[in-house]
């Protein structure tokens, strides 16, 4: 079986899904090729989505075999691959440096995806975890095992492609396994696709605000997130900007237009609305000034 993308494969997964409709199930969707395929099955089954945040410890030489992974939580849950550490002479101080990057990159994504945004409870509830494909196993093992400690009713993995020797593999972790094509052993999850292209932060952030257009509105950022998406910002106007209680949006739109170059901000009046309007006015007081 092959797919037109990820949409076209996330849309054929839900066919398979449909008898949990009735269930009212959660879809938890690993980054980042995962949110695309979910989001298909979230619409189709009428189910709130959210990103369950998990990183591949990769080798140090060689990347793209998995140490382990390591999910996100007030207790990380690293899953170990003990053979390709062992194979790979990886110390148990290089592992732990490793991990602790992946907990880095974890760190950034929240901010980006979720901002304070709390996590969905998925206690008591079916919960369908998806990806794009699994190839090792190791970070959907990772994310099996972060979701069970919140004692979900059901715990379903569903993905488009992986080899039925890894899905045997992960058979113990989950209630239920839906996969729709065998890639065997050896195979490529990107082969699957006829367009596998990378999917980037920037097209998570707006799948999942596609998804559910309140996200991003309950994304309210605080100093740190302020510099992140602005930079350096003036004492002054920071208190200004926060007092406003604007989404990562608002602020993102504002400062793009505020950023521009002299022909933007030359140009009479702008398209922004509400507090990205306000925000705009606040980072570009200085030059209005300046012109007169």
């Amino acid at each position: 079986m092959r797919f037109n993308d990820r949409r076209d494969a996330g849309r054929r997964l839900a066919v398979r899904l449909a008898s949990y409709k009735k269930d009212k199930p959660v879809i938890l969707a690993l980054p980042r090729g995962g949110v695309t395929v979910a989001a298909e099955v979230a619409a189709a089954l009428n189910a709130p989505m959210d990103v369950i945040l998990v990183r591949k410890i990769g080798a140090p030489i060689q990347p793209e075999l998995a140490l382990g992974a390591v999910v996100d939580g007030r207790d990380p849950v690293i899953v170990r691959n003990p053979y390709i550490i062992e194979s790979t002479a990886t110390s148990e101080g290089e592992f732990q440096a490793l991990c602790k990057e992946q907990l880095a990159e974890i760190e950034r994504r929240r901010v980006v995806y979720v901002g304070r945004r709390q996590p969905l409870n998925v206690e008591g509830r079916v919960v369908i975890v998806v990806d794009d494909g699994i190839a090792t196993g190791a970070t959907m093992r990772a994310a099996l095992q972060a979701t069970r400690v919140h004692r979900p009713s059901r715990l379903v993995l569903a993905v488009p492609v992986a080899s039925a020797d890894t899905l045997e593999a992960l058979s113990n972790e989950a209630d239920d396994v839906i996969c729709l094509a065998d890639i065997g052993p050896f195979g490529a999850i990107g082969a699957s696709y006829d367009d596998f292209r990378q999917v980037t932060d920037d097209d998570v952030v707006a799948t999942l605000g596609r998804f559910s257009p309140s996200f991003r509105a309950q994304q309210r950022i605080d100093e740190s997130d302020l510099r992140r998406v602005i930079g350096d910002v003036d004492e002054i106007k920071l208190p200004e900007i926060l007092a406003l209680e604007p989404s990562r949006e608002e602020l993102e739109e504002a400062s793009l237009w505020a950023r521009g170059n002299g022909d933007l901000r030359a140009k009479e009046g702008h398209p922004l609305r509400g507090k990205a309007a306000a925000i705009f006015d606040i980072l570009t007081a200085d030059l209005d000034d300046d012109r007169r």
